[in-house]
């Protein structure tokens, strides 16, 4: 597809102040390429062409993120604006909050320039789960985008915004990332506040950042990070420079684990391992340390991740009824208990009923959670030991690069192991980030991932866009 190519936010932002028509010129390509090829990608549900151009117009020049086009996944709330979390159980819901990220993000000047196409409530790998229709890879409409943020995904690698703004409770920003070739940040849990995000696991999800460059993902990340009195579980440690800082990393110094048993999984695509172990060797080439690391605890991230998230979406789905606000069936019902069962069987998508049956069974099963979260624990303690002498984990992203839609006979094992790389991260609250690196021999994008400390997204990110520069030839 041949588009209007817009420039890195970062490069933009210097320019516009001497220059406001860049800003006009770049909400019109913006809007261009979404009119043009929306349709074909799906990435899209909702465009809020006549605001954009307003603000183009309008808006002040000197603020942190002017003139930044950002998208929004279809389950962050955006005042008198309709989000549905790409399900018909809340199907015409319309917001009347700001979620805290979309309200700092428009307080500091960015636009928001419409709503993201992605699996029900966050639940998949591929975007299949949407009622609206899968969102498709702009490299290939075969291939998939990705998930459960496959819309906004390639909406950001089709320039149809310079960010978006995902959620990532298991790998969804850095999944679909990696699909597209392009740049999914997951900081750490609390970085940024879930005021305002309809919630699948609240123990995993985190507000996330797409970008074509890790300079446009840190300046959204100092200007959306933050403690937020609506949210007890954002953290209130202050908010570092990260664009401003992004070349304060002491490259020679840094030291790498790798884990064996991530290079041994069985499914693994070939290009994707040597990809990874070419990371590594060129890294020991340029003299940082890099050492093998065992994890024993391969096999328990899937059914741990699994069991906890199943048991808390179940919990907090429990309030979609289809009484107050959302879908309601039209059929003839004879008591309240019936009208709720129409609305939540007609309104939920097969694989959003799926994991609310689990995780009642889960629920009301002794012992199942509670042996859960304690191996949640065990494994946080054993990548804390792998990080005793680290600064950075590096693994794959995916275990294969973006697969074709509409498979058919793909076990339910195999579509939940997609995400088998990036639940590391996600069950210890770890900060991560999948670059591009390389391609397959069919010429789709591979990411690489590489997991931080706590709270360091600073370093982080600086070392990413290390690689990103002088690495990744």
């Amino acid at each position: 597809m041949i588009q209007h190519v817009i420039e890195n936010y970062f490069q933009l932002r210097e320019k516009i102040k001497s220059d406001r028509s860049l800003l006009e010129q770049t909400a019109k390509c913006v809007l261009e390429n979404i009119s043009n090829y929306n349709n074909d990608i799906n990435a899209y549900l909702r465009v809020y062409d006549d605001e954009v151009l307003d603000y183009a117009k309008n808006c002040e020049i000197d603020k942190n993120l002017s003139g930044m086009m950002v998208g929004l996944k279809d389950l962050l709330c955006y005042k008198d604006h309709i989000v549905e979390a790409s399900s018909k159980i809340l199907k015409n819901f319309t917001s009347q909050i700001n979620a805290t990220v979309v309200q700092r993000i428009i307080d500091n000047g960015g636009v928001i320039v419409g709503h993201q196409n992605c699996d029900q409530f966050g639940m998949g790998s591929s975007n299949e789960n949407s009622c609206y229709g899968p969102s498709y890879n702009g490299l290939d409409l075969r291939k998939s985008a990705g998930g459960s943020s496959g819309g906004s995904a390639t909406a950001v690698q089709n320039n149809m915004c310079h960010v978006a703004i995902g959620t990532d409770t298991g790998g969804s920003v850095r999944q679909p990332a990696a699909f597209c070739g392009i740049i999914g940040f997951k900081p750490t849990y609390g970085r940024i506040s879930r005021y305002g995000v309809i919630p699948y696991s609240s123990s995993f999800d985190t507000v996330s950042i797409l970008g074509k460059c890790v300079e446009d993902i840190a300046l959204v990340l100092e200007n959306v990070a933050g403690k937020d009195e609506y949210d007890c579980t954002s953290s209130d440690r202050p908010v570092e420079k990260y664009f401003d800082n992004l070349d304060s990393v002491n490259f020679n110094d840094v030291k790498i684990s790798y884990i064996k048993e991530t290079l041994n999984v069985d499914g693994l695509q070939k290009e994707i391992h040597d990809s990874v172990v070419s990371l590594l060797n060129k890294l020991q080439g340029q003299g940082l340390t890099v050492k093998e690391k065992n994890f024993k605890h391969v096999d328990s991230l899937a059914p741990t991740y699994y069991i906890i998230t199943a048991a808390e979406a179940a919990t907090n789905f429990a309030r979609l009824d289809g009484i107050r606000y959302g879908y309601c069936t039209n059929e003839k019902v004879n008591n309240i208990e019936e009208f709720v069962k129409k609305n939540r069987s007609e309104g939920f998508g097969l694989e959003v009923k799926k994991r609310i049956l689990f995780g009642n069974y889960v629920l009301t099963s002794e012992g199942i959670l509670e042996q859960a979260q304690k191996v949640r624990r065990v494994i946080l303690n054993e990548i804390n030991n792998i990080f005793a002498d680290s600064d950075f984990i590096i693994l794959p992203t995916t275990p294969t690069t973006a697969f074709d839609l509409n498979r058919k006979n793909v076990c339910p094992q195999e579509s939940y192991l997609t995400d088998l790389f990036t639940y590391i991260a996600s069950i210890c609250g770890l900060p991560a980030i999948s670059i591009p690196y390389g391609k397959d021999d069919n010429g789709l994008p591979i990411g690489i991932q590489i997991i931080g400390h706590k709270f360091d997204e600073q370093k982080l990110l600086s070392f990413s866009k290390k690689i990103l520069s002088e690495v990744n030839f």
